[in-house]
């Protein structure tokens, strides 16, 4: 989510559990990648439901670097930032990060929303997303 526009800056969440959070906070840095409306849905269930734990996320995934960072090359749009600061939030950290570089791939693409991801795609969310439900 955005926080400032100057810096500009915006923030993610990730489950303590998850290899990215402790990548992120080995390197100080993250990428965020902005989904389109209709990517393939093997991009998200390959970066959303196995963990970099046991698998090379990147694998089989076309990839741009930028800074040294991996990005997938399906995306609409990426952001990249330099970790500012940090909250513990139970399961969760937060990562306060300072945008450095970013870039619109796709002009013609709509932005893909939770809302849109679970009333249209019918995804689920995994179970370290901050957005999880247990089912009743």
């Amino acid at each position: 989510m955005q926080i400032t526009s100057a810096p500009m800056s915006l923030a993610v969440s990730m489950n303590h559990d998850n290899a990215t959070h402790d990548a992120i906070l080995q390197s100080g840095e993250f990428a965020v990648g902005i989904l389109a409306t209709d990517t393939d849905p093997a991009l998200i269930g390959g970066f959303g439901y196995r963990s970099s734990r046991d698998t090379d996320k990147f694998a089989d995934a076309s990839v741009i670097t930028q800074g040294g960072i991996p990005i997938p090359k399906d995306v609409m749009a990426w952001i990249t930032c330099k970790v500012t600061q940090r909250m513990d939030a139970g399961s969760h950290t937060i990562f306060l990060g300072e945008i450095q570089d970013g870039a619109l791939l796709r002009q013609d693409a709509i932005p893909m929303t939770y809302a849109y991801y679970h009333t249209v795609i019918k995804g689920k969310s995994p179970k370290n997303a901050p957005t999880y439900v247990e089912s009743e």
